[in-house]
């Protein structure tokens, strides 16, 4: 028995996170973000179910979504890469900027109250979504910015990233396609950045609740070892499908998918707080 769980309610339990580590790398692959938008969600419900106090759950279940980010981040990117989308100068420019703003987001993560996170979550899935349904009309301009500009983009994704628990993205697809890159390079590249924010993220996440009260035994710092173990194989195993996915489908029907998803995972978060 784990915390009152009796052995059925735990295979239970595991069963869950292996679904939801197949979904994880589905959307990993299909989205170009970790799939921090499902496991969030799910974290935060079985870390409840497990009699977690509500004063780390929602951040241990941000901390532990990084973590489980970082190996689907990879195998999506890869895949990606391997089709020629990816913009790798782009990614290099990001990369300091990505990581300050993730350190931003950790040390941040150590003070704030829990509902900062479901905010923070709620209100970036809802600005992306709406984007995404109107058809992608939304747009700034037909070419990137300056490199100042994007350093600053960069620094932001990576900090809202951090406090939301997810690869960055569905962040990176919103700048990117608001300045005129399409839809399947900017997910592509998106991939890129989860592994920019997942990394630092995670470790970030590990130090911020070190020593923190009311942690379960089998986490380090606001990762838990648990959900990071059960949830992995099978998310890395999904991710190539949803790799091969995102390449089969039109632009309008991966953005339509994409915005759908991200309006429910806000709904979810809304009645939450409520």
């Amino acid at each position: 028995m784990i915390d009152g769980l009796d052995t059925g309610a735990l295979a239970t339990l595991v069963a869950g996170l292996l679904a939801a580590g197949a979904v994880v790398g589905v959307l990993a692959g299909l989205f170009g973000v970790g799939g921090g938008a499902i496991s969030v969600p799910v974290f935060f419900e079985v870390f409840g179910l497990l009699g977690y106090p509500d004063a780390v759950r929602m951040p241990l279940a941000v901390g532990t979504s990084l973590a489980v980010i970082i190996p689907t981040a990879i195998v999506s990117a890869r895949g990606h890469y391997r089709r020629g989308t990816v913009d790798v100068p782009l990614l290099k420019l990001w990369a300091a900027p990505v990581v300050l703003g993730v350190a931003l987001g950790a040390l941040i993560a150590r003070y704030a109250e829990p509902d900062l996170f479901k905010l923070v979550f709620t209100v970036i899935s809802l600005v992306i979504a709406a984007k995404l349904l109107t058809g992608g009309r939304w747009k700034i301009a037909d070419g990137l910015p300056g490199r100042t500009t994007l350093r600053i983009c960069g620094a932001g994704i990576g900090l809202l990233g951090a406090l939301m628990g997810v690869g960055g993205g569905a962040m990176s697809n919103l700048v990117l396609t608001l300045y005129g890159v399409p839809i399947h390079n900017a997910v592509s590249t998106g991939a890129g950045v989860g592994i920019l924010i997942s990394v630092p993220g995670a470790l970030g996440y590990m130090a911020a609740g070190w020593g923190k009260p009311g942690l379960p035994p089998d986490a380090i710092g606001y990762v838990s070892l648990l959900a990071f173990v059960v949830t992995i194989p099978t998310s890395i195993l999904t991710t190539r499908l949803g790799v091969w996915l995102a390449h089969a489908m039109s632009r309008r029907a991966l953005e339509v998918a994409f915005g759908l998803f991200l309006l429910a995972v806000s709904v979810r978060f809304v009645a939450a707080m409520i």
